[in-house]
Formats: C-alpha cells, sequence, structure tokens
C-alpha cells in the first residue's frame, strides 16, 4: 500500500463521490477508481458500496478509514517535523487536551512562543483520557493533557500548578442553588451527569461505596453538552468548576461538592520521546511557567 493510495481513498471516503473526489485530487475519474480496486484486491475486502450517484464505505471501509487517517497523519507530522529541523522561526506542535479552565495556561505558553518563534503552528484535538492517549501512543500527538495520574511507566508528567476543583451545576432556580456546596446526601436520588471516567476514578474516589447508592442518568466527554441537559431540566452535572456559564444570568449554577473534591491535571509525554526543536522549546517554556506559577500559589 503506497501513502498516495490513502490518500486517494480518504478523499473518496470524505466526498461519497469519484468525481468530486477525482477533482479534488487533480487525477482522472478512471485513474481513481483504478487505485480504489487494486486496493480492495490487495486488502481482499470490499470498501465501497456503488450507488448511483453515492459511494458509501463498508465496514471494513470504515476501519481502513481510521487506520489511514492515522497513517496520513503520521506521515504528514515526520515531514512537518523534518521541515522543522531548518526552521529556526517555528515548527509544528500537536497537543491532545482534557477539558480544564488551566487550558489558559498552555495557550499562554504558545503565546510566548510565538512571539519568539513567528511561525510556530499548533495543532489541538481534545477528548478524554482514553481518547488522548491513544493517539500520544501512537505517536500522533507531542504531548496530552490529563485530569487523572498517568501511567508513570509509559510517561514523564508535569503537573499544572493548580488543581481544579468539583462541583455541581444546577439550574438557577433549584433549591440547591442557594447553598454553599453540595454533599453526597444531597446527590443521592438526583439524576446525574458525569463523564464515566469521572464517574469510576473522581467521583468513586470522593464517595466510596456510597457511589451504588447514587444515579449516572447520562455520560457526557463535553461538559458544555452536559449543561445543555441541566438547562432543559434532564438532571445535573457533576464537572470542574469553570467549565460551563454558571455567572449571574446565565440560568446555571455551580455548587461546589463538599468534602472538597480536587482533580491534578498533568502535562504528559512518552518516555523517551525524541522531539522536533520547537516541541523541546514547547517543554521548556511550560516547565518554566508552570514552576513559576505553582510557586506564586504557594
Amino acid at each position: 500500500m503506497e501513502l498516495r493510495t490513502m490518500r486517494y481513498f480518504l478523499a473518496v471516503a470524505r466526498e461519497e463521490n469519484m468525481t468530486r473526489a477525482a477533482e479534488q485530487l487533480h487525477v482522472t475519474q478512471p485513474t481513481l477508481s483504478k487505485q480504489l480496486k487494486s486496493l480492495e484486491r490487495e486488502l481482499g475486502k470490499k470498501l465501497f458500496v456503488r450507488r448511483s450517484f453515492s459511494i458509501r464505505l463498508t465496514e471494513e471501509g470504515m476501519l481502513l478509514r481510521k487506520r489511514a487517517e492515522d497513517l496520513v497523519s503520521m506521515a504528514d507530522k515526520i515531514a512537518e517535523e523534518f521541515h522543522g529541523l531548518d526552521e529556526v522561526l517555528g515548527g509544528d506542535i500537536y497537543l491532545g487536551l482534557a477539558e480544564s479552565y488551566q487550558i489558559r495556561r498552555l495557550a499562554a505558553v504558545i503565546k510566548s512562543l510565538k512571539a519568539l518563534y513567528p511561525n510556530l503552528r499548533y495543532h489541538i484535538t481534545s477528548g478524554d483520557t482514553e481518547q488522548v492517549t491513544e493517539k500520544l501512543d501512537r505517536g500522533v500527538i507531542d504531548f496530552a493533557v490529563l485530569a487523572q495520574e498517568p501511567d508513570a511507566a509509559k510517561y514523564h508528567a508535569l503537573p499544572l500548578p493548580e488543581p481544579d476543583v468539583w462541583g455541581l451545576v444546577v439550574p438557577a432556580g433549584h433549591p440547591l442553588a442557594s447553598r454553599d456546596a453540595v454533599t453526597f446526601d444531597d446527590l443521592v436520588g438526583l439524576p446525574l451527569f458525569c463523564s464515566e471516567q469521572s464517574w469510576d476514578d473522581d467521583i468513586a474516589r470522593w464517595c466510596g461505596e456510597g457511589r451504588d447508592r447514587l444515579r449516572l442518568e447520562g455520560s457526557f466527554r463535553l461538559s458544555y453538552n452536559g449543561s445543555l441537559f441541566v438547562r432543559e431540566g434532564l438532571g445535573y452535572l457533576l464537572t470542574f468548576d469553570h467549565l460551563v456559564d454558571t455567572s449571574p444570568g446565565s440560568g446555571l449554577a455551580f455548587l461546589p461538592l463538599a468534602p472538597r473534591l480536587e482533580t491534578r491535571i498533568q502535562l504528559i509525554w512518552k518516555r523517551y520521546q525524541v522531539f522536533s526543536p520547537i516541541a523541546e522549546r514547547f517543554l521548556e517554556a511550560a516547565r518554566e511557567a508552570f514552576t513559576g506559577d505553582a510557586d506564586q500559589a504557594r
């Protein structure tokens, strides 16, 4: 399999139309069709269901799409890294980020680097621990930000200066909204929203064996989406402070958990990772910024 053929395949999968894909790739339709048929013969699987005016992926085609996207992303990243070796004023950094208001600290580091290296380019993907560590392990990204302790055998870690604080997001008119905090007993019987990762980790750590008395109504990877369900009266969201707008007039309120529950956010990278020059500079700047901020917080 050639990388060019993977790009052809992805173009057809994206456009779902052979003619449009051929135009985008600047090749003839017969050439494109021949390449895809050759790919199907090589793999021994049918990748597309061809219809009158469109093309749909088979299950095997959907699997190949995921793998091809990884291969093409990795090839592009390698090319950019080698180009960056001679690019004194820039280069590319790839990050996978969990949700946290402290992402602003990473943004500040990147802003300071942009002043020194105007051609710095950064590529951000978001997700939970499983999603971002998978990309990190495959080498698709350089760094990940996790909302939990990383595997010390696999990763180096740099803690962000402050912990994130857990609480409950409720409609502003709810009886709990006037409270200073909510306890475990307040949560019993409520339909709760939370990420599956945090439900099994942070919330379980907070309430111990009592978690079986709590009701998980639904799970969300993005707190903003969960807050929309809170607005509709479907439940109450367990999340970090500052992730959704709970300011006066927002229609929502945030109540911290009591006893207080905190999660330490970590910037991680693979052990024995070989960085591009700009990624090295980013890590140096992050170390300096986070260490200084942590000293000030103390």
